[in-house]
């Protein structure tokens, strides 16, 4: 038996959203259907209003409503640092530490060239040009420890040192609370790598 078309278009729309398969998106579907109509058409309203009000901010590339960003226009960040990210949701993670306080640039990816994915498919040719009008005198790296998050890194860091900016990266390792004995080779690398003094 198939499914209504009204039915069968929800789910397939449902599909698209990343990690979504049929069965969620079937889920999703009927899950919709009984929601009431209100709450349908707010969630319809929401959807189409991100898609409305949000854009990339001109100078970092975050997700934004105003241009530039909240926070490429707070001054009272570190102006000399940029912190270089693969997506929007990054910058929120690391936010939420409070522990930065300096710029951002987001990649919106990371080089795959199995996925097509070259140096001009990512917002990287403006950081070069902002770098070259900037004090920035240190560019962190934060993308994911990935082989092609790593990639990324080590294609930016060829970029950017020949500047006299600094790079750093930063430490991947062991998280806290876990076993060193169920790590694998690669994590404890990592960690015996990016050890700090006492």
């Amino acid at each position: 038996m198939q499914y209504p078309e009204a039915i069968a278009k929800l789910i397939d729309s449902y599909m698209k959203l990343p990690g979504i398969g049929s069965k969620s998106a079937t889920r999703l579907a009927f899950y919709t259907i009984d929601m009431d109509e209100k709450t349908v058409k707010e969630f319809s309203d929401s959807l189409l209003q991100a898609k409305k009000d949000l854009h990339y901010c001109s100078i970092c590339g975050n997700i934004t409503d105003t241009d530039p960003c909240e926070i490429c226009r707070d001054t009272s960040r570190n102006q000399q640092e940029i912190l270089v990210v693969e997506q929007p949701k990054d910058i929120m993670a690391l936010e939420k530490m409070d522990d930065y306080h300096g710029l951002y640039h987001v990649l919106h990816g990371v080089l795959s060239p199995m996925d097509g994915k070259g140096p001009e498919d990512l917002n990287i040719a403006p950081l070069i040009k902002r770098l070259q009008h900037s004090d920035v005198n240190e560019v962190i790296i934060a993308t994911n420890a990935s082989p092609e998050g790593e990639a990324t890194a080590m294609y930016l860091a060829r970029l950017i040192k020949p500047a006299g900016i600094k790079v750093t990266r930063l430490a991947h390792g062991l998280s806290v609370g876990s076993d060193i004995e169920y790590a694998d080779e690669m994590t404890l690398q990592r960690a015996v790598e990016g050890r700090q003094e006492m």
